[in-house]
């Protein structure tokens, strides 16, 4: 979803969503009854406004895989990606070069204009080492086949909340990722370049996950991001606790705002 908040603001994008596309419970709840499964990608980007990629993580996929993904989707559309685990779940940071460099040669440029941050998700017994975490940083590209790349750090270790790690994320020009949960720190920035945030609290007993007036205060939070002096991207995402309340919770945030998915009905 695109949208300009004011005159003097850049053109921003605001991605609200949801993790990947492939969950057995959204068949009972957001996907049309008999849906095939491979119109699946194509109803849930016609419903909402971006889609975090689990499925990066755990495999690598290849170019025609990004495009075909591309193709499915709208314009104005958000895939945010999970880094390949190879490159963040090690001892030693500084020796993910090759790892790093596998996962972004592998096609996500083929995304183009919908390819949004790439998330660098790190083990929850992984604690801040200042020195292997900057040279992780430096390994990070700033740009995969002439298109800018945007990195959040989604660190799950409680000694991260210090303002050293905000340090080396601002000088190395990655966000850290702002975790809504139970069981991670929630490290917010708010001097970073753009927000990205991961709403894991989703209760079953709410229709929608998060209660509305949770979602409206959200809904306030994404409006101090892109509005004011210096207006932001924002990208959030419903992604765990009650899953299968997900799809509801990401609606509802973007009817609190007045943003719609897209304006072609599905079909």
């Amino acid at each position: 979803m695109e949208t300009t908040p004011n005159k003097s603001s850049q053109h921003l994008r605001i991605g609200i969503g949801i993790g990947g596309w492939t969950f057995e419970p959204w068949r009972d709840n957001f996907y049309p009854a008999g849906l095939a499964h491979s119109k699946e990608l194509h109803y849930a980007s016609r419903q909402l406004s971006a889609i975090e990629v689990n499925g990066t993580y755990y495999s690598t996929f290849k170019p025609p895989t990004f495009a075909k993904w591309r193709s499915e989707t709208p314009d104005g559309f958000t895939f945010s990606l999970k880094a390949n685990r190879f490159a963040t779940n090690r001892r030693v940071l500084a020796q993910a070069g090759d790892s790093i460099t596998r996962f972004v040669e592998s096609g996500i440029a083929e995304l183009k204009d919908k390819l949004g941050p790439i998330v660098w998700q790190f083990m929850p017994t992984k604690a801040f080492e200042p020195d292997d975490f900057e040279a992780f940083l430096a390994l990070l590209p700033k740009a995969v086949e002439g298109r800018s790349l945007r990195h959040a750090l989604d660190v799950r270790h409680p000694s991260f909340a210090t303002p050293a790690f905000l340090a080396l994320a601002h000088r190395y020009g990655c966000v850290p990722v702002y975790t809504d949960s139970d069981k991670f720190p929630a490290i917010a920035d708010a001097q970073a370049d753009f927000a990205y945030l991961r709403l894991m609290r989703s209760q079953a007993d709410v229709d929608t996950g998060y209660t509305p007036s949770a979602i409206a205060e959200w809904a306030q939070g994404v409006r101090t991001w892109t509005s004011g002096e210096r207006p932001r991207d924002v990208f959030v995402y419903f992604i765990n606790g009650a899953k299968e309340r997900a799809p509801a919770g990401a609606m509802a945030l973007m009817a609190q705002l007045g943003l719609r998915a897209h304006d072609q009905p599905f079909g």
